[in-house]
């Protein structure tokens, strides 16, 4: 078997199956299997899948195990020589798969990869980044402190290379895990993805292991569509505004937590601590924000957004000891 598929699935049966018609249709060159992995999601999903397609390999998590963890159900079982993380929405298209496999048989030093995502009109996504000192690029969203530390390195013209977008074949720091090929032997030799994330951030931490005995490179000559938080939309249903920035809603308190998560493990206890007390005085600057930009009747730092900081800042709080003493967890912000 050249190649293991795993594709995470939540809520999303029609987006998994237009990304398996188009694997179908576009991977002809190499052997495959496709293993879904269900995160519990109380639908009609299997029947339509395994309805669709015959021969996938279905694997029912019984609970939302999150990112991370149902893609190591699905390494568990693999057979192939290459293994495929793919996002349920994503479209591959002319012949992506076939061609990052080539590209890695052919240079061998590739052990980890990823390649250029596309938005729907095909428009570049971030799809590859270096790591940044410490991880402080995670605190750009917040208030005050981010506007000053674009001004710093502004003048002193130091803005880091941090994230990538590219038509070249470049070695990165790490990948976007909605398509992130591996070679078996690289996790063999560093281990699964950890699975205190639930979700966010893991595949970054993940990265930082890999990176110590492999290169990781991003294949920007290589496409796919990338439809963007298919499966988190249906997590984060409330959530505002479905992006990073926001620190108020359900989805920036989880990744906020996921950050921290990954800067303890990746970064130390120090560092930890000092993410941690960033968060905390946060709520200060958040408020001085609130009021500064109350004339502006801006939603991004409405007292209600100030409120949801505060209540995602006490739901963080309650990891703060198991993180300080880094045990093991299911670091998932909110339960349903």
């Amino acid at each position: 078997m050249d190649l293991s598929i795993i594709i995470v699935n939540y809520k999303t049966p029609q987006l998994v199956i237009d990304c398996i018609e188009s694997i179908y249709a576009q991977t002809k060159q190499y052997s495959f299997e496709i293993i879904v992995v269900d995160n519990d999601s109380k639908d009609n999903s299997q029947q339509k899948i395994c309805t669709a397609f015959k021969d996938i390999i279905w694997i029912d998590m019984g609970y939302n195990s999150g990112f991370a963890r149902g893609n190591n159900a699905g390494i568990k079982i693999a057979k192939g020589n290459f293994i495929l993380l793919l996002n349920g929405d994503t479209i591959i298209k002319e012949g992506a798969i076939d061609k990052t496999i080539h590209y890695a048989q052919k240079n061998p030093h590739i052990s980890a990869c990823g390649i250029q995502l596309l938005n729907e009109d095909e428009t570049f996504q971030i799809s590859g980044a270096y790591f940044v000192f410490k991880g402080v690029n995670l605190l750009l969203p917040y208030p005050i402190l981010g506007i000053t530390m674009k001004l710093i390195s502004k003048l002193l013209k130091a803005t880091p290379p941090s994230i990538i977008s590219t038509n070249n074949t470049i070695e990165v720091d790490w990948v976007v895990g909605a398509f992130f090929l591996l070679k078996k032997e690289v996790i063999n030799t560093v281990g699964y993805l950890d699975e205190d994330f639930f979700m966010y951030a893991e595949e970054i931490e993940w990265c930082s292991r890999i990176r110590k005995k492999y290169k990781i490179h991003l294949l920007g000559h290589i496409s796919i569509i990338h439809l963007l938080g298919g499966s988190s939309k249906k997590e984060f249903a409330n959530a505002q505004k479905q992006n990073s920035q926001n620190l108020s809603n359900i989805k920036g308190g989880q990744i906020q937590l996921s950050n921290l998560v990954r800067v303890r493990k990746q970064y130390g206890l120090f560092w930890y601590l000092i993410h941690y007390l960033i968060y905390s005085f946060s709520i200060f600057l958040f408020l001085i924000a609130s009021i500064i930009t109350l004339p502006l009747k801006t939603t991004k730092y409405s007292w209600a957004n100030f409120l949801g900081y505060i209540k995602n800042f006490n739901k963080i709080s309650g990891y703060f000891f198991s993180l300080l003493l880094n045990k093991p967890n299911f670091y998932k912000l909110y339960t349903k």
